[in-house]
């Protein structure tokens, strides 16, 4: 397929949905009539030609697919003679929907794919399929499983949502129900998998971050006023500035130290910095914000030598007292190894071990055995940094991640 019209199609899949949902009611089964609708794009427009206005076209072809499903499950179940069934959206069937609306359905999505009872997991994979355009396929590569098997966990999670009676929520509801945190939440998630994928032969997934950049702006774009909000799409742009130094010529990884500052995207540092300096002197301050101010401080380091690891060590603290999390307490562990020697970092980590076993929580297991060997290798213990080194190699999905660790136990011998 054309990349334009890929594009086209996946930036136009959203506000499909959300014209079908707004009609029917029926999220679990209008995302499959998107599907036709896109598909029969694919395979008309380039021999047709693209229609004047493309999204019509594609709600007209939904409304027509949504019909006919429609149509069939009332038949089905009048012939299964069904008590109680629940009643349809379907009022009249043979009036044709009229011109798609141009505004942007997405925030509704967003809301609807993270509603309450679903699971994380869940909430995320659903949100990259009906608002992020991304194939089934695509999001089982993120998250190392089968087509099928993401298959099956994003159609129980359309049901789910029928079940519970979920409605298309209109923007102007957003944060009223309690669900940003899940809609933050899963923005950050997508992020950071894109970022360092957990499995496969990069080290990055550009279209789950760029999603997640692309998804945040829109949810910024209307709750501007939303400190963490603000903070998040600060903290995914200072982040993202790094990716064009983060490998080599050779796919390699390049640790922060070692990366040539002079490719880091200086447009997306100067936005994130800005938008950060906006909503830092608020009365709260939020997870996202302080991650932002790493990122920012970060940032503003001409190099490793002249970065303010003690303030990054400071925030990493406060990052903790609010969200204490396992790779929190890792990354204050290498701030203080930066701003205030190896030894020191040893005891911290030795602590957080002794209270909340990082070293066994199968999650963070990876990285606190790399923490560990990079603070060993500085103190010059080669050997036990190199076991680490190994061991923590063989707990990663990521090839590029794998090869990395293991070129630096080899070096150390």
């Amino acid at each position: 397929m054309d990349a334009d019209l890929e594009h086209l199609l996946r930036v136009e899949a959203p506000q499909v949905l959300g014209a079908l949902v707004r009609r029917f009611g029926r999220f679990d089964i209008a995302e499959d009539a998107v599907q036709e609708a896109l598909l029969a794009a694919s395979r008309t427009w380039p021999d047709d030609g693209m229609p004047d206005n493309p999204r019509s076209w594609l709600v007209r072809i939904g409304y027509r697919r949504m019909v006919d499903m429609l149509r069939a499950e009332q038949a089905r179940h009048r012939r299964e003679q069904e008590a109680g069934v629940t009643e349809l959206a379907l009022r009249k069937p043979d009036r044709r929907p009229g011109p798609a609306r141009e505004t942007d359905d997405s925030l509704a999505l967003l809301l609807l794919c993270c509603h309450p009872t679903l699971s994380t997991t869940s909430q995320v994979a659903l949100t990259l399929r009906a608002v992020g355009g991304l194939t089934t396929a695509e999001i089982a590569h993120a998250y190392g499983t089968t087509e099928n098997t993401m298959g099956t966990r994003i159609s129980r999670a359309k049901q789910q949502l029928a079940r519970t009676g979920a409605r298309f929520t209109p923007p102007a509801d957003l944060g009223r129900d309690g669900r940003m945190a899940a809609v933050t939440q899963v923005l950050y998630l997508i992020f950071n998998e894109g970022y360092t994928a957990s499995t496969g032969d990069r080290l990055v997934r550009v279209d789950l971050t760029g999603e997640a950049v692309r998804l945040t702006r829109m949810l910024h774009h209307a709750l501007p006023d939303d400190a963490e909000v603000t903070g998040l799409l600060a903290l995914m742009l200072l982040t993202e500035a790094r990716r064009p130094a983060r490998t080599g010529g050779h796919e390699e990884l390049v640790p922060l130290d070692e990366q040539d500052r002079r490719r880091w995207d200086g447009d997306l540092i100067a936005e994130g910095t800005e938008l950060l300096d906006g909503v830092w002197n608020r009365r709260e301050i939020g997870p996202y914000q302080l991650q932002a101010a790493i990122a920012a401080v970060h940032a503003a380091g001409a190099s490793p030598e002249r970065t303010d690891w003690p303030q990054i060590a400071v925030l990493y603290l406060w990052l903790e007292r609010l969200h204490p999390t396992a790779p929190v307490r890792l990354s204050r562990v290498v701030a203080v190894a930066k701003a205030y020697g190896p030894a020191r970092a040893l005891v911290l980590l030795d602590d957080l071990n002794h209270r909340f076993g990082l070293d066994r929580d199968p999650l963070v297991r990876q990285r606190e055995h790399a923490v560990r060997a990079h603070l060993l290798r500085m103190t010059g213990d080669a050997a036990n940094a190199a076991r680490l080194y190994r061991e923590a190699a063989s707990l990663t999905g990521n090839q590029i991640e794998r090869r990395y660790l293991l070129a630096r136990a080899d070096h150390l011998g």
